[in-house]
């Protein structure tokens, strides 16, 4: 299936060749045929998207063209606010809680003029990696539904992969947003730490939770960052090339025990950076797996309701929300004081690098039987899973995974290019020009 990019069909609304209720319809559609098998969506919110669409239609036909997302249908994973509209995080515990409130996210893509389909499943309260553990049941791979969609942001990946909305905003705590894109076959971005506004979305754990967007393409990605940000203009510098980069390649932790289609398709990508004119070079980075931060801060927000209702929490969800029950006040504010050292250790090893590249996931999406049948096997596949893009999140840096092959099963691959601090730009450059690279191969 050949997905449409925002780049593409943003032009033909402007030049009003497509109408924005066309699109919004399409994607119903398509969320009729496809969701009951791949169950992308939790809340669909046809009605409101067709107002907004009729809307956007006005405003443009009238030459009120706010940009490239004006009139375009945009997902939203459940755990982001929406005023009116319930927002669940994929939990008996929340599923008639409707906010009164949109999230900050929501109200730059408003602004932006971009249509909000709907809502996205997701692992429950973003607590995992493979978005099997949900009260409303598992999301399934857009390439091959036999397969995870990876998560906690499973439901959006799997929805823009199958051409429901043209994109979605997920969460990324530890990989939620790049990790599910690798599976899928799209690009994931997760920038900077509070460069986007985390303001009325569930939380998971304050100190490391992103937000970022899920696409068909590196320039989509910049669009909508665009949107959701509106410090810069991140599309201005993306085909400016690599020729000047230094890219490093942390062989030690992030390169082992790869799957061996892993392996080889990442070798590829890293000889093509270097075609492209990048100096690439191996490096060794501290990596810090330590987790006290995620499990005292998920437990603290989940304490009263887990002590309160604990029948309305999938089991496997309150197991891993219980894992911070021991941890201590102080243990936390060491865990917090790591984490500053982490970061400013991080910002020095990356002052003569301008992007550091690794595989996104170890292994290919593992079958969804497989791990339904062996519930021994589901958290240490998700460890396993999240390994290469957990230590950006304790670093608060930029990355994005960008598609770079497939199995031969056609399991999706994928790069993962980290960038310095508050340097989304140049994250966004070498990943498009890899991407331009390989499609005019």
């Amino acid at each position: 299936m050949s997905l449409r990019s925002i780049t593409e069909i943003s032009e033909l609304i402007r030049r009003r060749e497509v109408s924005p209720i066309d699109l919004v319809r399409e994607c119903l559609e398509r969320i009729r045929q496809l969701n009951p098998t791949l169950n992308a969506f939790i809340t669909v919110m046809a009605e409101s998207a067709l107002v907004a669409a009729a809307q956007a239609e006005r405003e443009i036909y009238s030459g009120s063209w706010r940009g490239p997302l004006h009139g375009v249908p945009i997902g939203l994973k459940d755990l982001i606010d929406t005023a009116g509209v319930r927002t669940t995080g994929a939990s008996a515990v929340f599923e008639n809680r409707v906010p009164a409130e949109d999230a900050d996210v929501v109200k730059k893509l408003k602004a932006a003029g971009a249509i909000i389909i709907g809502k996205q499943n997701l692992h429950e309260f973003a607590y995992g990696g493979s978005s099997l553990v949900s009260h409303f049941g598992p999301v399934r791979n857009p390439v091959n539904p036999e397969f995870i969609a990876g998560g906690s942001s499973g439901g959006s990946v799997a929805a823009v992969g199958s051409a429901m909305c043209y994109a979605a905003i997920g969460t990324d705590t530890a990989g939620s947003i790049r990790e599910p894109a690798a599976l899928c076959g799209l690009v994931g971005l997760k920038p900077t730490y509070d460069l986007v506004s985390t303001h009325g979305i569930i939380p998971l754990s304050k100190s490391l939770d992103h937000a970022g967007p899920l696409t068909t393409c590196v320039e989509d990605a910049a669009i909508v960052l665009n949107a959701i940000t509106e410090k810069k203009d991140f599309r201005e510098s993306l085909s400016q090339g690599i020729a000047d980069f230094v890219i490093g390649i942390p062989r030690k932790s992030f390169f082992d025990d790869l799957h061996s289609e892993v392996a080889s398709a990442v070798e590829r990508a890293i000889t093509q950076l270097d075609k492209l004119g990048a100096t690439v070079r191996e490096i060794e980075l501290p990596v810090n797996n330590d987790r006290t931060l995620q499990s005292y801060e998920s437990y603290q927000f989940h304490r009263e309701m887990a002590a309160a209702t604990p029948e309305l929490y999938q089991p496997e969800t309150l197991r891993r929300i219980k894992s911070g029950e021991g941890v201590t006040g102080a243990q936390y504010q060491l865990a917090l004081r790591e984490l500053q050292r982490t970061r400013a250790e991080i910002a020095e090893s990356f002052r003569e690098l301008d992007a550091v590249v690794t595989p996104t996931t170890p292994v290919p999406a593992p079958r969804i039987s497989d791990l339904m049948e062996d519930p021994a096997l589901l958290r240490p596949t998700e460890l396993l899973l999240l390994r290469n893009t957990r230590p950006v999140n304790v670093w608060g840096l930029p990355a994005i995974s960008v598609p770079c092959g497939c199995t031969s099963a056609g399991l999706p691959i994928a790069l993962q290019i980290i960038g310095r601090n508050r340097e989304e730009a140049k994250v966004l450059r070498a990943a498009y020009a890899y991407e331009q690279s390989v499609k005019s191969a």
